[in-house]
This record gives structure tokens, C-alpha cells and sequence, in this order.
């Protein structure tokens, strides 16, 4: 008989990521083009399989407001407001290169906290818990790639909104 030893052990590097920047949220059937603004913070847990892609389970809070204008500055009565807890994971792929690496990221999570979404077709007044789809894109900078520049969305269909963010990250090595 022979046996063969199997290294179960698949993760190759693990970090810690943290994030912050300019949250936005909007409407997904907006006549006036509104966005609301506000802010942005959010932790995760960097699983490194390969150089090419990671696991990515997160933590982070978005909190917008309507400031009641669209995108023009024009005043409207429509508004899409996350006031939100962030739970969930993803995966990202990334170009394996130093200095500049493009990577994209999918996942699934939840959003627990207060969403309003008022639009022509819409009048959405929900807390709770719901779930979302995370979508990101952006660079990781660096000799190391542990700079991390990119946009971050969480499409919320129960809610017809969508809250992203603009955001700047560092990431550090866990030993």
C-alpha cells in the first residue's frame, strides 16, 4: 500500500486590508440623476491563494445623506440613503505585476441597517437585513502591491439602490 501526503493547507499568505474614502449611494431608476454622498470604512481579511487571486472576507459601514440636489445641483425630491453595516465576502483577480496590479472582484454579502430609496417608481423606506452583490475594480500600488486605489459597489436589489464608494486602502502582512 502507499499513501500519498496532501497539503490541505491552500492559502498561501494571509493580510489584513483596511479601506476608507468618499461613499456614495443611487437610486437604480433615478429621472433626475441624484447620488448621495457621504462615508466610507471597511476591514478585510486577505486570503492569498496565488499571486493571481484572494479570498476577501470584509466588514465596513457606509453611511450617505440626501443633500436633496441631483448631480446638476438642481433640487429634487428624489434620494437613495444607506445608513449600512457591510458583511460579506469576495474574490479578486489580479494581474500578478509589481508596482501597478488592475485587479476585479465579485462576491456575495449582507447589509444590515436603514435604506430609503424615493424615486418616481420607487418609494423604499427598509431596516434590516438584506443582501447585496459587491463589485469592485481598482489598482493595488506599490513595490509590494500593498497600496490599494479603486471603486467599490454593492448592488442592493431588494432596495433598487446601489452604494458605492472611492477609496484608498494599505494592506499589512500577517505573520
Amino acid at each position: 500500500m502507499t499513501s500519498n501526503l496532501v497539503d490541505a493547507q491552500f492559502i498561501k499568505e494571509k493580510s489584513i486590508n483596511a479601506q476608507i474614502g468618499y461613499g456614495l449611494s443611487a437610486p437604480n431608476n433615478s429621472i433626475d440623476g441624484t447620488v448621495d454622498d457621504g462615508f466610507f470604512i471597511q476591514g478585510e481579511l486577505v486570503l492569498k491563494v496565488a499571486s493571481w487571486i484572494e479570498f476577501r472576507p470584509y466588514a465596513g459601514i457606509i453611511l450617505t445623506n440626501s443633500k436633496g440636489k441631483d448631480l446638476d445641483g438642481k433640487p429634487t425630491d428624489e434620494k437613495a440613503v444607506s445608513k449600512a453595516f457591510l458583511l460579506g465576502g469576495k474574490a479578486r483577480v489580479r494581474a500578478p505585476i509589481p508596482w501597478v496590479a488592475p485587479y476585479l472582484e465579485v462576491g456575495i454579502g449582507t447589509s444590515i441597517g436603514k435604506f430609503e430609496t424615493l424615486t418616481a417608481f420607487d418609494n423604499i423606506n427598509k431596516s434590516g437585513l438584506i443582501y447585496h452583490i459587491p463589485i469592485s475594480i481598482g489598482l493595488e500600488l506599490g513595490r509590494n502591491n500593498n497600496f490599494d486605489l479603486g471603486f467599490s459597489y454593492y448592488l442592493q436589489p431588494s432596495v433598487e439602490q446601489y452604494a458605492g464608494a472611492f477609496a484608498v486602502g494599505i494592506t499589512f502582512p500577517l505573520n
